[in-house]
């Protein structure tokens, strides 16, 4: 657990000073091997006039990255879940502490360049660890966007999600869920039209040394 926070707090500083072109403009194609995916029986087909959103959970990203031993490119991350479709929002979430001036730079930079973000002060715990959950929010608002859209894309293995994903696939949209295969719960899986292992992209989202 604190390699996880160790992870966030590295995560979070010295990004700000980077400058690229905002991920929304130019979103090009992208196609996904399919043997680093797996599709339900009931695959929902897109195309590119059709709109998505995505929801990325911060913490989870975080960590998955430290698994891989990679930074990512927020730029290339976006371009890659929106592929050939048109991004109607893109949100991420992440617990923040209020004293920390590195992060609030690094957070103002994702709202610059394409990002709705989602914080939550950090709460320390009774063990003496900080953390801050924002599935409430994440759910919230994935079930609220879907009536807008005909597909989301979640980057999260949080099983604790499964239930909301769920009741959005319910409705008729196509859910996608991305993330690091040992960190991702089954439930997400079998409730995901698609899922990606984040291992799969690596190259193309990460960021060059």
């Amino acid at each position: 657990m604190q390699k996880k926070l160790s992870l966030e707090s590295q995560a979070l500083l010295g990004r700000s000073a980077t400058t690229i072109l905002n991920p929304l403009r130019g979103v090009t194609p992208c196609t996904l091997p399919a043997a680093d995916m797996i599709d339900s029986p009931n695959n929902l087909k897109i195309t590119k006039t059709d709109r998505i959103s995505v929801f990325i959970d911060g913490p989870n990203l975080f960590y998955a990255a430290f698994q891989l031993g990679m930074e990512v490119d927020y730029a290339k991350l976006l371009k890659r879940l929106v592929g050939d479709r048109l991004l109607l929002r893109a949100y991420f979430y992440t617990g923040v502490d209020p004293d920390n001036e590195k992060q609030k730079g690094f957070l103002m930079w994702m709202r610059y360049n394409g990002y709705r973000v989602v914080t939550k002060d950090l709460a320390q715990l009774s063990d003496g660890i900080k953390k801050a959950n924002l599935d409430v929010e994440i759910a919230i608002d994935m079930i609220t966007m879907a009536q807008y859209c005909k597909a989301i894309v979640l980057l999260s293995g949080d099983g604790d999600l499964s239930y909301a994903l769920d009741s959005v696939s319910s409705t008729g949209i196509r859910v996608e869920v991305v993330s690091l295969r040992s960190m991702t719960s089954d439930e997400l899986i079998n409730v995901a039209d698609r899922y990606t292992d984040l291992h799969s992209i690596q190259g193309d989202i990460s960021k060059i040394p």
